[in-house]
């Protein structure tokens, strides 16, 4: 599979909804950290030492007849920054690996579930994107090519500390799950920053959409666990289970309270933002994802039927600054892009009547 075909898939399987949970969870993530014995970590090896753990994951995934996952190889220093930056919207590559200067690498499977990223933080990063609410289905398919490369390489382990990582927060099992949640009513209703302390107080963390680091972007947050050591993989996957289905809760009672005090006026606030998306002529990324925020959440409400949750996944990547000039075919300057964004925006939500879309609480029609 050539890097064509990642670079303009829109719609990635783990993208797809799902019914469970399908109003507020987009998808599940599991990342497992590996490093190879005897083999200094990649904040201090040396470039032989990158090339031999590319070159053993690279038999193993690609060259091994007993594989049943088929992988793409794409080392980092053959991609373009575009290319790399559009991988990492999509959520296959860190943004750490994107900036890799020495022999790193990434393979994929071809529906996007699973990436392998080689001589990142950790010589080894598995990961595996599930659509919804999977911790324990998406941490099975991510353990499956754990113990394909465990045949192969021998991994740096402690019969104590469990397996050693580059960075001390994820000795031990290695594992980080996290889950990607739209959570507009408690973020309206100023209820996230409560959230937040409490999370941490439960050993999680709350993450903008993009992992460490980054912001909330159009309401969606990630929520993942702190600790790795001390827990077993599955005590992690049922307290981060346990939390993000008393956070959907939460979400769920917020968006009934907010429409049973200010129903008009939360109409008012989402229809409007079906209007901005349908005929405005300029649109920054944070406006446009704030829109496509509210959009969703009228279809949660009933309030604007017709629109698949699909459609607005795949316009939160387009609205992406690389997605967007691989889209266009040139590069485009931040202005250019706001332009282009809106115009795009309107062609991927112009399928339908938008008369026949909007629909109040009863058998009233809106204009937008």
């Amino acid at each position: 599979m050539n890097i064509e075909h990642f670079l303009n898939n829109t719609r990635p399987s783990w993208m797809e909804a799902t019914e469970d949970y399908t109003d507020i969870v987009m998808s599940t993530r599991i990342r497992l950290a590996r490093n190879i014995n005897k083999i200094r970590f990649p904040i201090s090896f040396s470039e032989e030492e990158a090339k031999q753990v590319e070159e053993m994951v690279l038999h193993t995934l690609l060259e091994n007849e007993q594989k049943d996952v088929n992988f793409s190889y794409f080392p980092m220093k053959e991609l373009t920054v575009l290319q790399r930056q559009i991988l990492v919207e999509k959520h296959l590559i860190s943004p750490a690996l994107a900036k890799r200067e020495k022999t790193a690498a990434v393979f994929l499977t071809a529906d996007e579930s699973t990436s392998v990223m080689v001589n990142e933080e950790d010589h080894i990063r598995i990961q595996y994107l599930a659509p919804g609410l999977q911790l324990h289905e998406a941490y099975a398919k991510a353990d499956e090519i754990d113990r394909l490369l465990e045949k192969q390489c021998t991994y740096a382990y402690d019969e104590q500390l469990g397996y050693l990582t580059s960075c001390p927060t994820n000795v031990g099992t290695g594992l980080r799950a996290s889950v990607m949640l739209h959570l507009p009513a408690l973020t309206m209703t100023k209820k996230m920053n409560l959230l937040i302390q409490t999370m941490a107080r439960l050993g999680m963390v709350v993450r903008g959409i993009y992992g460490e680091g980054s912001e909330n972007l159009g309401n969606v947050y990630q929520i993942s666990n702190q600790i790795t050591l001390g827990k077993s993989e599955q005590d992690i996957l049922d307290d981060l289970q346990n939390v993000v289905e008393k956070v959907i809760q939460r979400e769920r009672h917020a968006r009934k309270e907010l429409f049973s005090k200010v129903s008009i006026a939360l109409e008012d606030r989402l229809f409007r933002s079906l209007g901005t998306l349908m005929y405005a002529r300029v649109l920054t990324s944070e406006e446009a994802a704030s829109c496509l925020s509210n959009v969703r959440l009228a279809v949660d409400l009933g309030i604007i039927e017709d629109i698949a949750l699909g459609q607005l996944n795949e316009c939160l990547l387009l609205i992406q600054p690389g997605f967007l000039q691989q889209y266009a075919h040139t590069t485009l300057q931040a202005p250019e892009r706001d332009i282009y964004r809106a115009k795009l925006l309107q062609e991927k939500l112009t399928t339908h009547n938008r008369n026949e879309l909007i629909r109040g609480k009863g058998e009233d029609l809106y204009d937008v």
